[in-house]
C-alpha cells in the first residue's frame, strides 16, 4: 500500500550513502511479474534475489509486497558496527538476508526485537516505524528506514479464525480492510458479489454491517444464517449495480479472467451507487499485466498483491 505522501525525514547514521534509488521487494514467487510491471531489466540497476533496486523515487509496484523507499549503503567494519549504525537511526528493523546470511543474522540479533505476534483483526496495522536492511557483502549495509508496509516484508500475519470461516479467503478480506484503514461499519451495506462459499459476507456481517451475498452457487448453510446477510442466487455478472440503489462497500472475490473483472467494475462505477470497491483479480497461466494496468489507472484505484494473496492481485478503491 502507499507509503504517506509526505514522510519525515529520517537521518542517515554517518558515512551512509543515500542511493537516489528505490528498493522492491517482489512478493514471494512473483519477481518477474515485478520486473515486468518496472519496465523490465534494463529499468533495474541490480538485483538480489527477490528484491530489485531501481533508479529514482518510488513508483507504482503492484507486485512488490514492500517497498525501501529511501536505501542507502554503509561500509561497516564489524557486526557490531553494522548495528551501532542501524540502532542510530531508528529502533525497529526487519531483516531481509541476501547475502551472508549468518552474518545478516548476527546483526539482526544484536537490534531490539520487533515483535511477531499475529494481529487480531480488526485491530489496526502497526503504527510504529519499521525499516528494513540486509548485508550486500561482508562489509557493505544496505538499508531504509522507511518502508511501504508496516509488516516485515509486508507479510501481514493474524490470529486466524478456524472455526467461523467457511474458507480461509477471509484472510485476504481481513488484510485489504487492515492496509487501507477502513472497514464496513454497522448499518453499513455490502454487496458481496462471488460470495460463495461465504468468507468475505462473514467478515462483513462479523462487522455489523448488512450483506447481500450473490452467487449462483449457495453460501454455507452458518454463513447464511448469520443476522443481516441475505443471500441471492444469480450471477454476479447479472447484478444490475443501478437496481440496487445505494450501496456503501462491493467486495468481491469471483472466480474470473481478469477483463470480465475490469468490465464488471466500470460498470458499477459508472453506476455511480457504491463507496468503497475491494476485489480480487485472479490470474489464469500468464500474467494480464494491459488488464492490471488499466484497473490500476482507474480514478482513485490501488493495487497490490496482499501476503494472502496468490496469483493475484487486489484491486481497491476508497470514496470519502
Amino acid at each position: 500500500m502507499p507509503a504517506p505522501d509526505e514522510p519525515p525525514a529520517v537521518p542517515l547514521p554517518e558515512g551512509a550513502t543515500p542511493l537516489d534509488a528505490t528498493a522492491y521487494l517482489a512478493a514471494e514467487g512473483y519477481l518477474d511479474e515485478l520486473l515486468v510491471e518496472l519496465g523490465g531489466t534494463r529499468e533495474v540497476r541490480a538485483v538480489y534475489g527477490r528484491l530489485v533496486l531501481a533508479d529514482g523515487p518510488p513508483r507504482p509496484a503492484a507486485w512488490a509486497a514492500n517497498v525501501w523507499l529511501d536505501p542507502w549503503t554503509l561500509p561497516v567494519a564489524s557486526i557490531n558496527a553494522a548495528a551501532r549504525a542501524l540502532r542510530s537511526v531508528q529502533r525497529n528493523w526487519a531483516l531481509h538476508s541476501v547475502a551472508c546470511h549468518r552474518r545478516a543474522a548476527l546483526v539482526a540479533q544484536k537490534l531490539p526485537s520487533v515483535s511477531a505476534r499475529p494481529l487480531a483483526f480488526p485491530a489496526p496495522a502497526p503504527r510504529a516505524p519499521l525499516g528494513s536492511f540486509s548485508l550486500l557483502d561482508e562489509h557493505t549495509l544496505l538499508a531504509s528506514a522507511r518502508c511501504s508496509s508496516p509488516f516485515p516484508h509486508g507479510e501481514a500475519r493474524f490470529v486466524e479464525d478456524r472455526q467461523g470461516p467457511p474458507s480461509r479467503a477471509y484472510l485476504k478480506l481481513w488484510e485489504a480492510l487492515t492496509r487501507c484503514g477502513r472497514h464496513p461499519q454497522p448499518g453499513q451495506r455490502v454487496v458481496d458479489l462471488g460470495a460463495s462459499p461465504g468468507g468475505w459476507s462473514w467478515v462483513s456481517a462479523g462487522l455489523g454491517a448488512s450483506v447481500l451475498a450473490v452467487d449462483k452457487a449457495p453460501l454455507d448453510p452458518a454463513v447464511a444464517a448469520l443476522p443481516g446477510v441475505e443471500q441471492r442466487i444469480e450471477s454476479a455478472f447479472a447484478l444490475d449495480p443501478a437496481e440496487l440503489g445505494p450501496v456503501d462497500w462491493m467486495t468481491c472475490d469471483v472466480i474470473c479472467y481478469p477483463s470480465r473483472l475490469l468490465s464488471l467494475v466500470q460498470r458499477w462505477l459508472e453506476s455511480g451507487n457504491c463507496s468503497h470497491f475491494v476485489c480480487t483479480v485472479k490470474f489464469q497461466a500468464e500474467t494480464d499485466h494491459d488488464v492490471a494496468r488499466a484497473l490500476a489507472s482507474l480514478p482513485g484505484a490501488q493495487l497490490a498483491h496482499l501476503h494472502h494473496n496468490k496469483h493475484e492481485l487486489t484491486w481497491l478503491r476508497l470514496g470519502n
